[in-house]
């Protein structure tokens, strides 16, 4: 008989509670977190793009990312990998929530980022120079504002009406930027902190929704702290002319250290 999703979840200080009262075994007790079907949905941040190590698909599945890595650490009774580069909410709606269930436990997810226009942001912000920067990044926390919210809400309740009983985390972005950090050339410091601005903002809108449709939200902006761009142990690739699709992407070092560890957390 499948587990209830409290028993799935409970935390290791209650688990370890139930062993002491009951005489359970350590394995036991491993049991109960491993009968979790996990299905991780989202973007590029949650397909491990920048990672490596991947599955050759085009969706650049890496198995360095977070959700593989907790799949890998945790043994759950199922794993299904569905998060996708380039991914949209409306990608996620019509290509990923059909791998969720009444029988999935748990779900993680980043997304809204590529329908915020985040590829085109950077873009414009490393060529067009500080004005134009700006001015796109506006455009984007207006659209924030204005369109997010309801395609944010259509994912959400795609999820709760596939997977009724899981548990949802839905994960955040990291600020790019150091202000004042290392970087001698590239952006300005007016550029760069337009672009943390506006990380934030959409993380706020994201956790906003999150919290109205009962689901958990995870920040990823602390684990990143002194990991940034213009710092000197970077867990983001700055802007890479050679593999332009990994620029401004977690490294594997960044899916291991900033997201799984949070993600840990909130599971």
């Amino acid at each position: 008989m499948k587990l209830s999703r409290f028993t799935a979840f409970s935390c290791s200080f209650l688990l370890a509670g139930v062993v002491a009262l009951t005489g359970a075994s350590a394995a036991q007790a491993n049991e109960q977190v491993q009968a979790v079907d996990y299905v991780a949905l989202g973007d590029s941040y949650s397909s491990g793009v920048g990672a490596g190590s991947y599955d050759g698909s085009s969706c650049k599945r890496s198995s360095k990312a977070y959700p593989a890595l907790w799949a890998a650490k945790s043994s759950p009774a199922s794993f299904k990998f569905a998060a996708c580069s380039g991914a949209r909410t409306g990608d996620v709606n019509n290509s990923q929530l059909s791998s969720l269930s009444s029988a999935t436990d748990l779900v993680s997810i980043t997304v809204g980022g590529n329908d915020a226009g985040f590829a085109d942001v950077m873009t414009t912000c490393v060529l067009q120079g500080e004005s134009a920067c700006i001015s796109r990044v506006n455009q984007a926390r207006a659209y924030v504002d204005s369109t997010l919210p309801a395609q944010l809400d259509s994912v959400y309740d795609g999820i709760r009406a596939k997977a009724p009983s899981a548990r949802v985390v839905v994960l955040g972005y990291p600020r790019f930027y150091k202000i004042g950090g290392t970087c001698s050339v590239g952006l300005s410091d007016k550029s760069r902190s337009a672009i943390n601005s506006a990380a934030d903002y959409l993380n706020t809108a994201t956790a906003k929704r999150a919290a109205d449709h009962g689901f958990a939200y995870a920040d990823v902006a602390g684990s990143f702290t002194g990991h940034e761009i213009c710092t000197p142990s970077p867990w983001l690739h700055s802007l890479n002319w050679g593999n332009i699709g990994e620029s401004y992407h977690p490294t594997a070092a960044g899916q291991s250290g900033g997201y799984l560890p949070v993600f840990t957390s909130a599971a």
